[in-house]
């Protein structure tokens, strides 16, 4: 704990860190969370990979310095989906036990309107939205983004990706000018320079992304084999391995859905996660995994974004993703919080090309296996 007591958080929040069992703050947490408690606020753009600990990286300042007396908006953190965000507002709900004044309401589709308009009627001081929702409530002028000081774009590189930049630059215009904004993302790329460059103000650089540190517990595998042959060749190491709990990831809803589908029907603890699905049959199907109730969950690269799973064994690839941040992405939903973990790609033989240049830039050494018989 006294690892914390020097990042400058309050008592209150110290002691809410122990309750909920927050032991060591991780690299992030412990560059960012000095920054922004500072007394002159600043704006800040942070580069980790998703899972490591970057919602407490910029929730427990946030926490610390809205006011629980005064009732209006005062903070915005945008998520590139829902998931993210429900875990986002639960996260900042726990760090805020000791602000008993203090309401965290979460906005997004798929879900009614109605009861978020009739939510965001009390007072609420910090809102976690995805953007496409959170636009349709200004729209409606259910919501007021006139007070907001500050601004926290979580996963900017995957709102990008996802084609939310106009819809950013619409809801930022609804705030004020001189507000704060905190920037967080996996990657670089140039868009994400050029929101720095539009939207902030000097910002202070924090990058704990090193492939190399990130990467250290996970085994990179490949397996090649003939397209046709991909759903046998994952049904082997199903059996091998009854103790795996992984995700495989496909590029298509409608290959998703097929090879959960095969699988299913031959008897394995599979299903498929993505956006054709209803968001009450995601909800069920993530709450299945988290339960344990399923060996292998199959899903789309955008579906998977926010699943927080710790203990994760594997991580497949249906096929490779086209760009090499998406395979750090995936890779890095397995060996978190220190444990091992296996990344295993089903390529053709054309593909071998990709396994060298991912091994070259993303720095990785990548180990052939073979189906087992």
């Amino acid at each position: 704990m006294s690892d914390f007591k020097q990042l400058g958080l309050s008592d209150s929040t110290l002691k809410v860190l122990e309750q909920i069992g927050f032991e060591k703050p991780t690299p992030i947490q412990e560059q960012a969370i000095p920054v922004l408690l500072k007394d002159e606020a600043t704006d800040l753009v942070g580069l980790a990979q998703t899972g490591t600990g970057k919602t407490a990286a910029f929730g427990l300042p946030l926490v610390e310095r809205v006011d629980d007396n005064d009732p209006s908006l005062q903070a915005l953190i945008m998520a590139p989906t829902r998931e993210l965000g429900q875990q986002t507002a639960q996260q900042l709900v726990a760090f805020s036990k000791g602000q008993k004044k203090l309401n965290v309401e979460v906005v997004y589709g798929g879900a009614s309107i109605m009861d978020q308009i009739r939510a965001l009627k009390r007072p609420t001081q910090i809102v976690v939205a995805t953007p496409g929702r959170l636009l349709d409530l200004i729209k409606r002028r259910a919501i007021k983004l006139s007070n907001v000081k500050y601004v926290v774009l979580d996963e900017a590189d995957e709102m990008l990706n996802m084609g939310f930049k106009e819809d950013i630059d619409e809801i930022l215009s609804h705030t004020m000018e001189d507000r704060v904004t905190w920037l967080f993302s996996a990657t670089m790329p140039r868009e994400i320079k050029n929101i720095a460059k539009k939207y902030m103000n000097n910002p202070v650089e924090i990058a704990v992304n090193k492939e190399s540190e990130v990467n250290t517990d996970i085994s990179h595998q490949y397996v090649i084999t003939k397209t046709s042959n991909k759903v046998p060749a994952v049904r082997r190491f199903l059996d091998i391995q009854p103790e795996m709990r992984g995700i495989m990831f496909c590029r298509t809803k409608r290959e998703t859905q097929e090879i959960a589908d095969d699988l299913g029907n031959l008897g394995y603890g599979v299903e498929a996660l993505h956006g054709d699905l209803s968001q009450s049959q995601r909800d069920a199907v993530m709450r299945r995994f988290k339960q344990r109730s399923m060996q292998l969950l199959v899903a789309t690269d955008v579906a998977a974004r926010g699943i927080d799973v710790n203990d994760l064994t594997h991580v497949m690839h249906h096929k490779l993703p086209d760009q090499l941040e998406s395979y750090t992405h995936r890779s890095g939903r397995t060996a978190r919080a220190g444990r091992k973990g296996i990344s295993l790609a089903f390529i053709n033989p054309r593909e071998v090309r990709q396994i060298t240049m991912l091994e070259r830039r993303v720095k990785v050494k990548f180990e052939q296996v073979q189906v087992p018989n």
